[in-house]
């Protein structure tokens, strides 16, 4: 065999770059699912699973004990018809309109103090930082709670102060304040985000500003705001998702009820009551859909009209 042959030959035989370069790529794919892997095997058995089962029990007659009778649009029909349902609607969307902007704007209030420069700095930023450690757990519900109750400690500083007497959790006009400023309270997660976002605000803006003239309100409308509108939308977008999803609190506040007077009848919480008390659950599974519909189409509305208000770094508008 002549030496050219030998040498075509042996170059048939050795691996291409490109063929070892595909053989790394599917080596290192087959290590990234190998690793994902736990996480997909939760999301299929746990979250995936779970949604298209509660999709298909939407259209059914379920009580748990017999099997899904098929009844087409009739619960979806039926939600609009019941008046705990709507009853739940507002008082949901009340919190959420109402509670979402008052804790936002007591989280980005009380950020602009700790971005001051000040002994014992980081001592205060965990201190308002601790509640959202704890959250609005069962436990701070109980707490929460016994302060609100006749003669609790809230109702013990309004009698010092000659204010009318009275517990808060009994009285239908006073719990969603109470609600609301539970949420405020645990204003730490959107304080940090802020405080994070005003440190990337250059210092040489609001020197400049000062230069001409500025005051510190201008300053904050012309400045701090454009500045933190992509923070402003994160937290904005957050918080409210979050709030649609009250439920702990107001479980344990009403004992379960919703009460008084359907009060604090969250929507989740009637979600739990016709599903979990009531064992209606192709009713309750009806009533996610449309909070999921609901949340994604505000969220929708969100992205679409960030795009008036929202300036990101090198942005051209």
């Amino acid at each position: 065999m002549s030496s050219t042959t030998f040498d075509i030959a042996r170059g048939a035989d050795a691996p291409s770059p490109a063929r070892g370069r595909k053989a790394s790529l599917s080596r290192d794919t087959a290590a990234g699912y190998a690793f994902l892997s736990p996480w997909l095997v939760g999301f299929v058995l746990l979250t995936a699973f779970p949604m298209v089962a509660s999709l298909y029990l939407a259209f059914t007659d379920y009580d748990l004990f017999r099997p899904p009778q098929w009844v087409g649009l009739e619960n979806f029909q039926a939600l609009f018809a019941d008046r705990r349902f709507i009853t739940s609607a507002k008082v949901t969307a009340v919190y959420v309109l109402v509670g979402t902007p008052i804790k936002l704007a007591a989280a980005l209030a009380v950020a602009m103090l700790l971005n001051m420069k000040h002994r014992g700095q980081g001592g205060y930023r965990s201190v308002f930082y601790a509640p959202s450690l704890i959250g609005a757990s069962v436990s701070v519900a109980i707490v929460w709670k016994a302060m609100f109750i006749d003669n609790g400690i809230v109702d013990r500083i309004q009698q010092f102060f000659g204010l009318p007497a009275g517990g808060w959790v009994g009285d239908p006009s006073r719990t969603m304040p109470m609600m609301i400023l539970l949420a405020v309270w645990t204003f730490g997660a959107p304080m940090v985000i802020f405080l994070a976002g005003l440190k990337q605000v250059p210092a040489e803006l609001y020197e400049a500003a000062s230069v001409d003239g500025a005051g510190a309100v201008r300053k904050f409308l012309k400045i701090t705001l454009p500045m933190l509108s992509p923070v402003l939308f994160f937290n904005l977008l957050l918080e409210t998702i979050n709030a649609f999803q009250v439920f702990s609190s107001a479980f344990i506040i009403s004992g379960g009820t919703g009460g008084p007077a359907d009060s604090t009848l969250f929507y989740t919480l009637y979600l739990y009551i016709k599903g979990f008390a009531q064992f209606d659950m192709g009713y309750a599974s009806a009533m996610a859909w449309v909070l999921v519909v609901v949340v994604g189409a505000i969220t929708a509305v969100l992205f679409r009209t960030s795009k008036g208000w929202v300036h990101y770094s090198g942005d051209s508008r």
